[in-house]
Formats: structure tokens, sequence, C-alpha cells
């Protein structure tokens, strides 16, 4: 069975046209004319001949064709990602033409969509004229040249182009760093030779007669490539592995001041920088594309009884995320295990929120400590969701808080939930402190909370909860006096 799709018919998502989605901050113009000019440029030839195969890693999309199989999904799942594999596309500066989908019980083994199939996509791929191939699944490099033979054009899969889409992205040396690697190990596999300068190595009764002394120099240029990547690919590890160091000791420095970190997390495009703008004014680029964000920004904010903490906007996961990203970013993501808090931000105009946040789910499984971090679930963009969809996830996610960036609608609420469950000082004390020491008095008040405060003519003396970190710094001063348990007992009663 075979089934052209509309590819453009998708409402909620990276490819809605909605302006109050298009940026807030002053320097998304600049940014996004940057971004603008990384698009591929539309007339540069793409064709099979004039690309080699080490050229995967700088992919010239132009017009393409879609195509997906139905195997463990219903065609209206397989339908569905297709168009998000569309919003890839188009994200990586191409023109999808149309899209195919074919029900099958497994991917042909050799050209991925069975002979007869490939060469009606062939046919097709003739008459619109089309560049390139995309397929909605990662290819075996044997399958993805099988197919290329048979269409006379480029193919990619979908990993090929998420990698792709995260080179445009990328700006910070890591970032860099991170996605080179990833399109690196990708590529090692698919590396094969291209001409007579490649050739095997011809040894004893040949077919063709030439037998001894037609033994050439065999594959010594792949081989020198496999070996420059193998190189790059261990320099950049270690390059990652020092910027690692760098980030963990950023996040000691946070963690001896004892400020609680809130990490954001979700589907790419669910409206996590825009959200991120309106706690924090942070100035993160906000566009209407997948994966606008890739590099972490982390931002102090307060919650409304004033006490401070961190947030770090994360990237942004897909549906079968490659496996190449997910261990290039593991640094990166090391983040979400050391959190406080996750705020889970979904899309609620998606039409698919809840294989959004299965996925989700999927990455943060393999992310070390992430399933002992409390989760938030933040239903964004309520203001162009469909109200009987929102209340259904609503109903099947009643602890959830339902927020607006662009009207500000459930913003409070939300700010009062996260105050909620970020952590409080648990350490009860009873401390006279003298006057000369007014820096720890300051450090009750910004990371404790005071019960009773009374000026004695030897000092402050406070009775408060406190943090680990401040009361080992009272211990170091000699200045704690352990309460009666009869003390807080009334205080608790009083309350």
């Amino acid at each position: 069975m075979t089934k052209k799709l509309d590819v453009h018919t998708h409402e909620g998502t990276a490819l809605q046209a909605d302006p109050a989605y298009q940026g807030s901050w002053a320097g998304s113009e600049l940014e996004r004319a940057e971004r603008s000019a990384l698009r591929r440029v539309a007339g540069i030839s793409t064709e099979r001949e004039d690309v080699t195969e080490v050229e995967y890693r700088q992919l010239r999309l132009e017009r393409v064709i879609l195509v997906g199989l139905a195997i463990a999904q219903s065609m209206a799942e397989a339908e569905e990602s297709l168009r998000e594999l569309a919003a890839l596309a188009e994200t990586a500066g191409s023109e999808v033409l149309d899209g195919v989908l074919q029900r099958r019980d497994l991917p042909d083994p050799a050209t991925y969509l069975g002979a007869g199939k490939a060469r009606e996509l062939a046919d097709l791929v003739a008459a619109l004229d089309a560049d390139t191939v995309i397929v909605d699944s990662e290819l075996a490099p044997s399958q993805r040249r099988a197919l290329e033979d048979i269409v006379d054009a480029k193919v990619i899969d979908r990993t090929a182009l998420i990698l792709d889409i995260f080179a445009q992205h990328a700006k910070s040396k890591e970032g860099k760093a991170q996605v080179e690697l990833a399109q690196l190990e990708y590529l090692l596999p698919r590396l094969r030779g291209w001409g007579e300068s490649m050739s095997r190595q011809a040894g004893g009764r040949v077919a063709a007669g030439a037998g001894i002394g037609s033994r050439g120099p065999g594959e010594t240029k792949i081989e020198l490539d496999r070996r420059r990547i193998r190189a790059r690919m261990a320099k950049l590890r270690r390059d990652i592995a020092h910027m690692q160091v760098n980030r963990e000791t950023r996040r000691a420095r946070r963690g001896k001041q004892t400020t609680p970190a809130v990490v954001v997390v979700g589907y790419t495009n669910a409206g996590k920088s825009s959200l991120m703008n309106v706690l924090t004014d942070a100035g993160v680029l906000v566009e209407n594309a997948l994966f606008a964000t890739l590099d972490p920004t982390v931002r102090r904010t307060e919650t409304p009884d004033g006490r401070e903490y961190t947030l770090t906007d994360t990237v942004g996961f897909v549906r079968n995320l490659p496996t190449q990203l997910v261990e290039a970013f593991r640094s990166t993501l090391e983040e979400v295990g050391e959190a406080d808090l996750l705020l889970h931000v979904v899309d609620a105009a998606h039409p698919d929120p809840e294989g959004q946040i299965s996925a989700v789910h999927e990455v943060l499984a393999g992310v070390p400590g992430a399933d002992a971090v409390p989760e938030l679930l933040v239903l964004a963009k309520a203001d162009i969701a469909d109200p009987a969809d929102l209340a259904i996830l609503r109903s099947r996610h009643p602890d959830s808080v339902t927020v607006s960036a662009v009207t500000g609608a459930g913003i409070a609420q939300l700010t009062e939930r996260i105050a909620e469950l970020l952590p409080r000082p648990a350490v009860q004390v009873e401390v006279v402190i003298p006057f000369d020491r007014g820096d720890l008095v300051s450090r009750i008040y910004e990371d404790g909370e005071i019960f009773t405060q009374e000026y004695l003519p030897e000092g402050t003396a406070l009775r408060a909860l406190v943090t680990g970190e401040i009361l080992g710094a009272l211990q170091d001063a000699g200045l704690v006096a352990r309460p009666a348990p009869e003390w807080w007992e009334r205080a608790d009663q009083s309350e």
C-alpha cells in the first residue's frame, strides 16, 4: 500500500505561521538574518556524480521528496512522522515537493522500499525534477547506495538531516565540537570509494585476466580518510572532555552557593526559549523552527517569595533522535541529572502532544540521575491550542500548568508552582551571631528561612532553617547551639 501525503498541512508546529512566535528580543532579527544566510542556496547542483561521500557532512538540500514506512504504527502516526520530517527538511533550507508512505511488515533489506516501489519512486523523482530523497528512518549504507542507484538522485536518511540542521545552528565552541563529533561518527562507517583511484586490490586470477602485476595501492585514499576521521574524533573527544571539566567547575560553584537549579526540557519547537525569556528576560533566540537553539543558556531569577534559582534552557528533543547526537551532547544533558526541578514544556497545540512527551522521556531515560528529579509538566502555546484538546491534556496530567508566553496567561501560577517544588532549607538552628560576622547573617537571609530575630548585646540571635552548607559555616565559626525540640514544636504550632 502506497500513499502520497500532503506534508504541508501541519498546524501548531514549526510550520505554523503565527507571527507571535517570530521572536521577542532586539537581537533576534540579526540572529535570524545570520540563520537565513546559512540556508541552502537554490540552484546549486546536488547530482550524485558531483558530490563525493565525504561531502555528506555538508548536505546541500534543494528540491526533496520524502519517503516513509508504516511498520509498527498506524498510517496516521506514520503521516504525522512524515510531516515532522517535512518540518525538519524545511528547517534545513529545502523545498519539499511530495511525500510517499508505504505499509510494510519490514523494510526491504536491499532497497528499504522494495524494488518495485523504488522504481515508482524513481519515476516520481524524474517527474518532479527532485534533487534529493529523504527517508524517514536511518538507512544502512548498503540500502542507501542501492536506493541511490535506482532513483538516480541523492538519498539521505533522517539522521543525516538532523545532523545537518544541528551543524547549521550550533554557535558555541562546545556545540560545534559536539555536532562535528556526531557527524564524524555517522560518516565513518559510510565512507566508500568513488572511481578507479580507490578500487580494491586485485589478486590471483581475476576475471579480466590481470593477475600478477595488477596489484595496485588498493583503497589507500579511503583508509587515509578513515584514519584522519578517527584522529579528528579523538581530538574532539579530548576537547569536549576539557570543556566538560569547565562546566562541572561552574556547576560546582553554583552548588556551593546553594542556588537551586531548574532545567527546561522538551520537544523541539515546544516553546522552551519563549518561556525562558518570559521568566528571566534571557534574550534567547525565539524562532519558529526546529532546533532553533542548541547551546544551553543559564540565567538567574527569583521565586515570588524572593528565593534565587537558576533556569537552564537545553537542546530540544525529537523522535528517533540520532544516538550519535545523544552521546555527543551527553555533557550538556548532564545538567538535567544535576537539577532540582525539571520543567517539561509540551506544545499543547501539536496534533500529538502525548507522542512528544514519550519521546522526551525516552531521551531522559538515558541521562543518569534524571529519573530522580521532580518533573513539572508545562502545557505551552495555550493561546493557539484547541480548547477541547487542551482540556483532554489537562485531565490526563492534572498536576500540569497551562501557560502562554505570548499572552502571559498562567505564568504567575507557574512561578508559584516552581516555588513550591524547589527544595527548602531543612536544618533547624538557634544561634547568636556576633555583629562582626554579618556575612553569616546575610547568607541565612539569602538561602535560609528565619523564624525569629532579636538583637542582643553580644550579637544577632536567630532561629531559622538553613542549608547544610550554612550549617557547616556556622559550625566552623563555633556558633551553633542546637535548639530544644520543644521550641520547634511551639514554633510549628504557632504557624
